[in-house]
């Protein structure tokens, strides 16, 4: 017999995590546990903030299909009795743990990764004045990569800052859609000279047309215009690479899927996370192992985090121990 159990829980931040959408002291999320044969599968999930989701919303959808899902439904049928979105993310979890944990074979194994490696995340650097960027830089400066926070208005000043606080970090500059295309066309060529790598979701989704053809020598990176596979034809000729997010696409199950559809439709991968503890992001460091860019960091920005949490030094993480996830 299976059993669902699943509760909001939050997670206090280390410092206030400001965004251009606005600014959070904890993270909250869901707890997923599926239980059968006296083992226990385990799956978290932040869920889509912007697309209305909450722990309660996620809740509720799970109480509609709680039958279903009790009475033994895999992860296939489980794409068919929820939508895109936090809560199938946090039950894809709990089943893949579980399958792993009854069979003694670990979730990258049936996964299929091609390995099973720590990974370079980049730590965000939320929005705040120029000294505070230089200070939280410089502080992170041995880190391979940083994601620094943007909001409206040049971002030129806020990346000297960083890249005067680490000179060798590769950078990742995220507006979550604070620009218009006119301003990302006259900051672009002056964020080239400070190194950048990578532009995130510049503009406003729906208000990306204008990016067709775009040429500019740094990359961009669709993120909230991208969540699941439906998604990527209206991304052709406009972003380079896609970020991939599980609470987004509905779980490991659907993102993995997404990155075989967007590397045929030639896209660039990056995975990405909602805010969230070590097993809200476990999943994703399977999808990490094929990905270009992986942006992983929401148990390291919080204050405390799940017991065997993820580990991670000078920003790389290792894999999650079996005693985690997987």
């Amino acid at each position: 017999m299976r059993t669902l159990q699943a509760r909001p829980h939050a997670w206090r931040l280390k410092e206030p995590f400001a965004i251009a959408r606005g600014v959070r002291d904890e993270a909250r999320v869901l707890v997923v546990e599926v239980r059968e044969r006296g083992v226990t599968g385990r799956g978290e999930a932040g869920g889509v903030a912007y697309h209305g989701e909450t722990p309660e919303s996620m809740l509720q959808q799970l109480e509609h299909v709680r039958a279903e899902i009790e009475a033994g439904c895999d992860r296939q049928r489980l794409l068919e009795l929820l939508p895109a979105g936090g809560a199938r993310h946090a039950v894809d979890a709990a089943l893949w743990d579980l399958q792993a944990k009854l069979g003694g074979v670990p979730v990258w194994q049936l996964a299929r990764a091609p390995c099973w490696e720590p990974v370079a995340s980049a730590v965000t650097i939320g929005i705040r004045g120029l000294d505070a960027y230089e200070a939280a830089a410089r502080a992170r400066a041995g880190f391979p990569w940083l994601k620094v926070k943007v909001g409206k208005g040049s971002p030129v000043d806020a990346i000297a800052a960083v890249r005067r606080g680490a000179p060798r970090a590769r950078l990742i500059v995220d507006a979550n859609q604070a620009w218009q295309v006119d301003e990302l066309l006259a900051w672009e060529p002056q964020l080239r000279p400070f190194g950048v790598d990578l532009i995130e979701q510049p503009v406003a989704v729906g208000a990306d047309a204008g990016l067709a053809g775009y040429a500019g020598q740094i990359p961009l990176c669709a993120d909230e215009a991208l969540s699941t596979r439906e998604d990527l034809a209206g991304l052709a000729g406009r972003y380079r690479f896609v970020n991939i997010k599980l609470d987004k696409v509905g779980g490991l199950t659907a993102g993995l899927e997404l990155a075989g559809a967007a590397r045929d439709a030639g896209f660039r991968l990056m995975v990405g996370c909602m805010l969230g503890g070590s097993i809200s992001v476990a999943p994703g460091m399977v999808l990490a192992q094929q990905c270009e860019v992986c942006d992983l960091d929401g148990p390291l920005l919080q204050a405390d985090d799940w017991p065997d949490g993820i580990a991670s030094k000078d920003g790389v993480m290792l894999p999650p121990s079996p005693a985690l996830w997987g």
